[in-house]
């Protein structure tokens, strides 16, 4: 139910006097910390203005976040709530096909529906998983991570279901670059599979998964612990050669699909091979470049499929902006590989590939400007303004690229 002004003020009456008694504060002194007078502590809307939630939340010991959804969290009714007409089960088979249909929005809907259906602990534990594929379509990979944590908090469930929900907390992890998180994550999952070897297919795939997500995590410690650069390489190669291997076999029994996700292993081991010395970097960007032949139509392939050479597109660019020198090459690479992964990443609407190109164009543009010595800005539109913005919404990390880019490039108008 929607929250009244009513309602809204008694609650910061409430957080006021938490407040107080916190601090064991008089009135007084609470609102000289707040910097509001002591008789206009609370607006008569009941909607305080933001440097009253920041302070608020500085003299609680808060979030700002978690004042915010004190004073505007729904109410919720005191009606007894009728059932769901619907099951389960059949909640969550829609919501399966919402997904399928790309249907984010309606997933994550029908994951709720279908967690106020729920009975037991392991069908609250799948619809959270539900609704996190929901948040992951749609790129709002924070509430991804929030799901995975809700999911993981449901006991008792199935142990193999524990085990696909903290491989989706790693992956999580690693779309937002908590390295470290995702890392450690996955690593405790492949030790356990050493020890007890997957049964079901959910633990084969679960093994699977780990693997990539291990493998992609080292590989972007490459660049973020440089010192340790051929060791994270080392590990790249073992941990994506492993994914890539056990995805390809599982294919077989569990859709070709799952060459699409091999095949963005395969990929991401040429930035590896690059490092390592057992490739050398031409060849690599020459095997890339030929991969990309089978979507100069990218319209004719789909799915996981297409997804994958996106990513080859990116680690061109990585492998790039590491190992070409001559600033010629480099250009045209990274024209290539961006603009390829741009498409890609438009007809997916896949903003984590979408918030590396913008990375990957900002990257070459100052390596651009390093080159010729002359101030270019870079140029954008107002799609790209759009796209920038979003993107700057979901990946922390990317904030203060984002700000330079807008800051610092000619607009000009879409048409």
């Amino acid at each position: 139910m929607p929250i009244t002004n009513e309602e809204r003020r008694r609650r910061l009456e409430r957080l006021l006097d938490l407040a107080q008694v916190y601090r064991g504060w008089t009135r007084r002194e609470l609102a000289k910390s707040l910097g509001r007078d002591p008789t206009k502590l609370i607006p008569g809307s009941g909607n305080p203005k933001l440097d009253l939630v920041i302070s608020l939340s500085e003299v609680l010991d808060w979030t700002v976040g978690e004042v915010t959804d004190c004073l505007w969290a729904p109410v919720q009714s005191s009606r007894t709530q009728q059932p769901d007409e619907l099951g389960f089960e059949d909640l969550d088979e829609m919501a399966g096909e919402a997904y399928r249909r790309g249907d984010y929005r309606e997933m994550i809907r029908l994951a709720m529906r279908s967690r106020k259906a729920a009975n037991t602990p392991e069908e609250r534990a799948r619809s959270w998983n539900r609704e996190l594929g929901g948040w992951d379509g749609l790129g709002r990979f924070n509430r991804t991570l929030d799901a995975a944590r809700e999911a993981l908090r449901e006991s008792p469930v199935s142990e193999d279901l524990n085990r696909m929900l903290q491989s989706n907390l790693a992956n999580s992890y690693y779309v937002l670059w908590h390295l470290t998180e995702a890392r450690t994550t996955a690593t405790d999952l492949i030790d356990h599979f050493k020890s007890s070897p997957p049964v079901s297919d959910r633990d084969h795939r679960t093994r699977a998964f780990c693997h990539y997500v291990l493998g992609h995590t080292y590989r972007r410690l490459i660049d973020s612990e440089p010192n340790h650069a051929a060791r994270h390489a080392k590990c790249c190669q073992r941990h994506l050669s492993e994914a890539a291997n056990q995805f390809e076999d599982l294919s077989e029994r569990m859709g070709k699909h799952l060459l699409g996700i091999a095949r963005t292993c395969r990929g991401g081991l040429l930035e590896a091979d690059v490092l390592s010395g057992k490739l050398d970097c031409r060849q690599a960007l020459a095997e890339i470049s030929d991969e990309l032949n089978d979507v100069i139509d990218p319209q004719t392939v789909s799915g996981d499929d297409l997804e994958s050479y996106g990513w080859w597109c990116i680690f061109g660019c990585n492998i790039t902006l590491r190992h070409i020198s001559d600033e010629r090459d480099l250009q045209r690479f990274m024209a290539l590989f961006t603009n390829k992964a741009d498409e890609i990443a438009n007809i997916l609407d896949n903003w984590a590939m979408r918030e590396r190109v913008f990375s990957m164009q900002y990257a070459g543009h100052r390596r651009f400007v390093g080159w010729t010595g002359q101030p270019l800005r870079m140029t954008i539109d107002s799609d790209d303004i759009k796209m920038i913005t979003g993107t700057m919404g979901r990946f922390p990390q990317f904030r203060k690229t984002g700000w330079e880019m807008l800051e610092n490039a000619s607009v000009v108008n879409a048409s």
